[in-house]
């Protein structure tokens, strides 16, 4: 029987979920999930930060969350975007938002924070990002203005670690809505080509 790995998105969760996905050999989350335990479980093998934006800058500052349940519990650390994509594709903030101390890139600070506490942390080379981009069809001239979705780049970095036919990989909480630079509907059709060829399957 294969092993199975079970990737968590933020979306929501049938009740009772919990232990199905507690169960699985490897437990993959992002950022900060939302829903009770009973949902989405709280085993935690490998946490996916998003090391760009505000969103990550509020994290750092914020002690509750470094010393979370989940935080605390999670093996590895991935942090989806090389120094070098965040540079080349993504949004600075204005100057005005540059003085209070906004910045895209955030990797450094991560990667110090986290190392204090003791969290091995992977930086995905830019060549992961690139290769997304690739598979969902966002040609370069829009790659400043659609980005993969974290969730995506983990789908795809799951699949090439852990390989079939010894790893299955299955979804839980996958809604396919929320940033409107993410291209949902490619992703969604994305993940149904995976499904059709065996390669994934919904929890």
């Amino acid at each position: 029987m294969s092993k199975r790995v079970s990737i968590v998105g933020n979306g929501p969760v049938g009740a009772g979920s919990g232990a199905a996905i507690d169960a699985a050999d490897v437990v993959i989350r992002f950022n900060e999930p939302w829903q009770l335990p009973d949902e989405i479980g709280s085993k935690t093998d490998i946490l996916f930060l998003v090391n760009s934006g505000k969103s990550m800058q509020a994290r750092l500052a914020n002690d509750l969350y470094l010393d979370s349940k989940l935080f605390r519990e999670a093996k590895e650390i991935i942090l989806p975007y090389h120094p070098s994509v965040i540079a080349k594709y993504h949004r600075r903030p204005n100057l005005l938002s540059w003085l209070k101390g906004r910045r895209a890139d955030w990797t450094w600070q991560t990667i110090e924070a986290l190392g204090k506490r003791g969290k091995p942390v992977t930086v995905l080379p830019a060549s992961s990002y690139e290769k997304s981009c690739e598979e969902l069809g966002i040609p370069r001239t829009q790659m400043q203005k659609l980005f993969p979705s974290t969730g995506f780049i983990a789908i795809r970095y799951a699949l090439d670690r852990f390989l079939s036919p010894e790893w299955h990989v299955e979804l839980h909480g996958f809604g396919w809505t929320g940033w409107k630079r993410h291209d949902w509907e490619r992703e969604r059709s994305w993940v149904r080509r995976k499904i059709e060829e065996g390669a994934l399957s919904l929890g």
